[in-house]
């Protein structure tokens, strides 16, 4: 088997101590030759050689040095909107920062620099200088090792085409590492690039707002940047989540998908079931469903319902004057005497007359489905009911409370609120940049149901997509992955590229998703439908499993010297050996504890199968403005 060449740059240059020898030696026969020792033929033949021998010498010992240069690392760096632009020319690439393809030699390189001790062989800044190198090195005040991104003596700006990102990106991190700043790249780039951008921010960042609304003052129309924010409903726009859907039992299933799981299921069955009745319910008096309708109902009663659609259905069946009919004023006469006995004390005489002339003197096959459901809840145990809805009741609680209930559940009609009513389908059609801050730090229940809810309503938005079409591409940006991870979101990460839509998801660990979704397997699962993954410090070790062996294996050569010597019985005789094996074997490409020393902003990332090592530059949204800008802002 071949082995390729054995490389080994953590040492003395001592090739550049062999060129100094040789243009001694170069001077040496220039001077014998003057003397005329050395006759000119010879001496121009050898000076030729030393020449020759010095230059190559050299050239060996600058490529030491030049891998050496770089074990400082490099620093921060801070770049301006206008740079990025520069950056960023063609649209159908995305820019990931600055850095280098990950290739063999530099796992091999990697695994020599955890023997010695790196500052060893680190060059000083006036030797950088004299050599030519640019002096940018990593400050030592700085978190993680600089010499991880120092493997590699150039960089350069790194770029993949947008096709390689339609499968969704993973970007994990621990706590500061950088994850804000990548995505604060990512997010300029999709404004730029004129996609419909959606940004679920649970912390509610304010360098993170800075620069999305830079990118739209920047490249977008004055009236594309929209934000939410549920403890300022006064600053914001107002979203109706449960506006768009091709079937009513898509609202149901939007509810469900935040509600808290149970062991067998039945409690979430049920509490499909109750939103189900009365979305159908509404739908068939043609009044539009939403949050605080669907509260109303469940928490207080399906009665008005019930009773406006038996009103409706005895109208359309039995003509103008169906109150007139004998039977149904003896039943409208027994109840206001109370002879009818009543389920619930909200239920009118009036009502209970409707009910029971719908059981009793309409055949099974004219009754209607959605009027059987209302009265099948209508005739439940008060109590039994509740108990089984007591899932259900508390996310529609939080959802409806306060200010929150008249942002979440828009009244068009409401002429002392002016601000928009969105939803995301008016988002994508009018092609808006949305900035959703959930403010989970004081109310992480709310901000986890809110989140949860619009990454429903966006897959069923995607779902219509797919069925129906459309040429305008969403840019989905979720932050603190784990507080909104939900069965909407994984379809969109399964089959989201199918139907324009493009994620983006960040988190710091994958035991937080583990504690979402229940297990380790469960959030392995989860992830398995993102296709690339950008890797920044990570101090978690089955986080930090899970990315190397995302990355995969590389084979690493290992050297072993031996040397023996001794006597033999003989007196005099000596022996000595001297040994070198080679040997290889199959390693990770990117040891596991590296991950735990990257320096802020430096990543490893697989994207569309490559893996590359790179850096994210820190991009500051008010270093070119002008300071009267400055000062509006």
């Amino acid at each position: 088997m071949l082995i390729r060449r054995y490389e080994m740059p953590w040492r003395s240059a001592y090739e550049v101590w062999a060129a100094m020898a040789w243009l001694s030696f170069l001077f040496l026969i220039v001077y014998f030759a003057g003397l005329g020792t050395v006759t000119a033929p010879a001496a121009l033949a050898i000076a030729m050689l030393a020449v020759f021998m010095a230059g190559h010498r050299l050239r060996q010992g600058f490529e030491v040095l030049q891998v050496r240069a770089s074990l400082s690392g490099r620093a921060m760096q801070v770049i301006t909107t206008k740079r990025l632009e520069t950056l960023t020319r063609d649209p159908q690439e995305i820019f990931l920062g600055f850095g280098f393809e990950w290739l063999p030699v530099h796992s091999q390189r990697l695994y020599e620099l955890a023997k010695i001790n790196y500052k060893d062989h680190a060059l000083s800044p006036q030797l950088l200088r004299l050599l030519g190198f640019i002096e940018n090195p990593q400050p030592d005040g700085e978190i993680g090792l600089p010499y991880i991104h120092g493997v590699e003596p150039t960089e350069h700006p790194l770029y993949r085409p947008l096709q390689n990102f339609e499968g969704g990106t993973l970007l994990v991190g621990t706590t500061q590492a950088g994850k804000g700043v990548a995505l604060g790249t990512l997010l300029t780039q999709a404004i730029r690039r004129g996609d419909v951008v959606i940004f679920i921010d649970p912390k509610n960042s304010k360098r993170l707002k800075r620069v999305v609304q830079r990118a739209c003052r920047d490249y977008r129309e004055a009236d594309t940047y929209m934000e939410f924010h549920p403890a300022f409903p006064e600053t914001g726009v107002r979203l109706d989540f449960t506006f768009n859907w091709q079937k009513p039992t898509e609202i149901a299933s939007r509810i469900q998908s935040i509600m808290p799981t149970d062991t067998a299921g039945a409690f979430t069955a049920f509490g499909w079931d109750a939103v189900n009745v009365v979305v159908q319910g509404l739908v068939s008096l043609e009044d539009r469903p939403n949050l605080m309708k669907l509260t109303k109902y469940i928490e207080g009663g399906i009665e008005p319902v019930l009773e406006a659609s038996l009103q409706r259905f005895f109208e359309a069946r039995l003509g103008a004057g169906w109150r007139e009919g004998d039977d149904m004023r003896r039943l409208l006469g027994q109840a206001a005497k109370g002879q009818i006995k009543r389920p619930s004390d909200v239920a009118t005489p009036q009502l209970m007359a409707f009910v029971t002339y719908y059981e009793q003197h309409l055949p099974q096959n004219q009754r209607d489905k959605v009027i059987d459901s209302q009265i099948r809840v209508f005739r439940h145990n008060r109590e039994h009911y509740q108990k089984i809805t007591a899932n259900l009741l508390p996310i529609l609680a939080m959802l409806t409370s306060g200010d929150l209930g008249k942002s979440l559940s828009p009244d068009p009609f409401d002429m002392d609120d002016v601000r928009p009513i969105m939803n995301l389908e008016k988002v994508e059609r009018g092609g808006h940049v949305l900035y959703m801050c959930t403010d989970s730090m004081p109310d992480p229940s709310v901000a986890s149901a809110i989140s949860a809810l619009a990454i429903a309503d966006l897959a069923a938005r995607a779902g219509m997509r797919y069925n129906l079409g459309s040429s305008r591409r969403i840019s989905l940006f979720v932050d603190e992955m784990a507080n909104v991870i939900n069965l909407p979101l994984i379809e969109i990460l399964n089959k989201g590229a199918e139907g324009g839509v493009t994620t983006v998801c960040a988190m710091q660990t994958l035991a937080d998703l583990a504690k979402r979704l229940g297990s380790e397997d469960a959030a392995r699962m989860a992830l398995g439908n993102l296709n690339n993954l950008i890797a920044l410090r990570s101090k978690d070790r089955p986080t930090q499993d899970f990315i190397v062996e995302t990355f995969g294996k590389t084979g690493i050569h290992t050297m072993r010297v031996g040397i023996n010597q001794g006597a033999d019985t003989h007196l005099g005789d000596w022996s000595t050996g001297h040994s070198v094996q080679v040997s290889e074997q199959m390693d990770e490409r990117v040891p596991v504890d590296v991950l735990g020393k990257l320096p802020n902003l430096q990543y490893f990332g697989s994207v569309a199968g490559r893996l590359i090592k790179g850096r994210f530059p820190i991009l500051n949204p008010d270093f070119d403005q002008p300071s009267t800008e400055k000062a509006a802002a």
